[in-house]
């Protein structure tokens, strides 16, 4: 398993919201564009969603632990946590 991880991240508040952008983005539409139009990560969201590289014990853990099993390239199914839910997307 990978030390670090760079991954991208989309957050909304609400499941339906993440499943519905999960939905353009499997019909082709850009993960940082959806990332830049819908993701209430204020900080990453205007990079595309990117949140550069990180290690174990930096991001909450139901985070860490989808973001760690993704292979490079992979999108997620909606994730769960106290801030929202997540559509992550690993790059290396």
């Amino acid at each position: 398993m990978a030390a670090k991880v760079k991954c991208s991240h989309i957050l909304v508040a609400k499941q339906s919201e993440s499943l519905a952008i999960l939905e353009k983005i499997k019909k082709g539409e850009k993960f940082g564009k959806l990332a830049k139009e819908f993701s209430i990560d204020t900080g990453s969201g205007k990079k595309d969603g990117n949140l550069g590289y990180f290690t174990k014990g930096m991001m909450v853990k139901p985070f860490e632990d989808v973001a760690f099993k993704l292979q490079i390239g992979e999108i997620s199914e909606p994730v769960k946590t106290e801030f929202g839910y997540h559509i992550i997307k690993r790059f290396e």
